[in-house]
């Protein structure tokens, strides 16, 4: 969730945007006062809050610090960071499961240095920003995911259909951190600027045993990574690979594969018009070239008119329009995509728990609305029907359990009482989205 940035914080904002921009060579000598700014930290603060994140190691949650007293909190940072006593604590591992199996580790910062990384990306982005590339679109004000999905549709449209579908290897675990202190310090010579970022990339990382135990990982031996789930590390995973695509475009690349590339944080597709060959060779020398490796295994060429490949949770290629047989280029929900939303359905409405209707019926509904709000682009009939199958013949099952009905309840539960008078949300296009089917 984003806030509205009150006005003198926007002001410093455009200020450091505007003349990064109009001075590629400037670099800032003068940033680390901006971050213990009080309207600063406050808006921080509040950044922070509206995401209704877990507490870190030290247990200290939302509610523990408002019962404290936001403004002495606050206050107390504030002195550390301008006397330049602050150090971050540990931070909070956890894994989550990913949606093809397996499990990937996040990071959970103390919300004390989630605050103080929200106030550096606030002085930060805007000196960045200036700077990146017009191709990457992942974790930057103003675009979306979304807009680089109605990207890629349109170049393959356009007969880009020759794609490189990359994946890289452990990109936010392998970053290397010299290397990344670097590119910061092409822009930002703040001494105390670039020790605070330091510190939070060399923060050593709290894990649980198998014994149920804990221990410390990393700290200032490490030497590359920066954790998922950190408030700035999306900012200077960016940064870093903002690198390539910057190679890409001095190297006048596009020219010389016909193609052109879209990333979003550590995803990117090449699309080029019979030269998908020569560009992959190209990227995994780029990579190399800053430490980093790409997913054999998970990267390949497709050829577009032929074969779907997926990009962002959607699948990409050639389809028939239902009526007519026709071939068409497409954009829809993936398959894993739609299963993952059912995988949610089903968790939703597991077990038999005593929850009132109403209340499970919410819980569906933000799970079916924010699937939707995501996956609205595109050829989305038959994934939003298969989707709205599925939701009725599961809460179908759930209230027939529940009021244990001899029967499968298809008279009681009809499709017309489930997504009408028992309020369960009907996915269906709006009138307004986009389509290509």
């Amino acid at each position: 969730m984003s806030l509205a940035t009150p006005e003198q914080i926007r002001k410093l904002q455009q200020g450091l945007y505007l003349k990064a921009k109009a001075e590629p060579n400037f670099r800032f000598y003068s940033l680390y006062d901006k971050i213990y700014r009080t309207d600063v930290l406050h808006h921080a603060y509040r950044q922070v809050r509206s995401n209704h994140g877990a507490p870190g190691v030290d247990g200290v949650s939302i509610e523990k610090i408002e019962a404290q007293g936001v403004d002495e909190w606050l206050a107390g940072l504030q002195t550390e960071l301008r006397t330049r006593q602050y150090r971050p604590k540990p931070v909070r591992r956890v894994m989550i499961p990913k949606p093809g199996g397996g499990e990937r580790p996040l990071g959970i910062p103390t919300l004390r240095d989630r605050v103080a990384q929200m106030a550096a990306k606030m002085v930060l982005e805007p000196i960045f920003e200036a700077d990146f590339e017009p191709n990457a679109y992942g974790y930057r004000p103003g675009r979306s995911a979304g807009d680089a999905i109605k990207r890629v549709h349109t170049l393959l449209i356009q007969g880009y259909t020759d794609v490189v579908d990359a994946d890289l290897s452990k990109y936010f675990d392998t970053i290397p951190h010299d290397a990344l202190l670097k590119s910061v310090a092409r822009r930002v010579v703040d001494g105390a600027m670039l020790e605070l970022i330091k510190f939070w990339l060399k923060a050593p990382v709290e894990e649980s045993g198998h014994d149920g135990g804990k221990r410390l990982t990393g700290g200032a031996a490490s030497t590359c990574g920066t954790p998922q789930g950190g408030v700035i590390s999306p900012l200077l995973a960016n940064l870093y690979m903002n690198r390539m695509l910057k190679y890409w475009r001095r190297r006048d690349c596009g020219a010389r594969f016909q193609a052109e590339i879209v990333s979003y944080a550590d995803d990117f597709v090449i699309l080029s018009r019979g030269k998908a060959e020569p560009a992959l060779e190209w990227a995994k020398e780029s990579l190399g070239r800053i430490h980093l490796v790409l997913n054999e295994k998970k990267t390949s060429l497709r050829d577009a008119r032929k074969e779907m490949f997926d990009f962002l949770g959607y699948s990409f290629g050639q389809s028939r329009y239902w009526k007519t047989g026709q071939a068409y280029t497409s954009a829809s929900p993936s398959a894993k995509s739609v299963s993952r939303v059912k995988e949610n359905v089903r968790a939703v409405l597991q077990g038999n728990h005593n929850t009132p209707w109403e209340d499970v019926r919410d819980q569906l509904n933000m799970k079916l609305r924010g699937w939707a709000s995501y996956f609205n682009y595109g050829s989305v009939r038959k994934p939003y029907r298969a989707v709205n199958h599925y939701v009725c013949d599961q809460v179908r099952h759930f209230l027939a359990r529940r009021h244990k009905l001899p029967t499968r309840g298809c008279r009681r539960f009809s499709w017309s009482s489930i997504f009408g008078e028992l309020g369960v949300s009907e996915l269906n296009r709006r009138k307004d989205a986009p389509s290509c089917a």
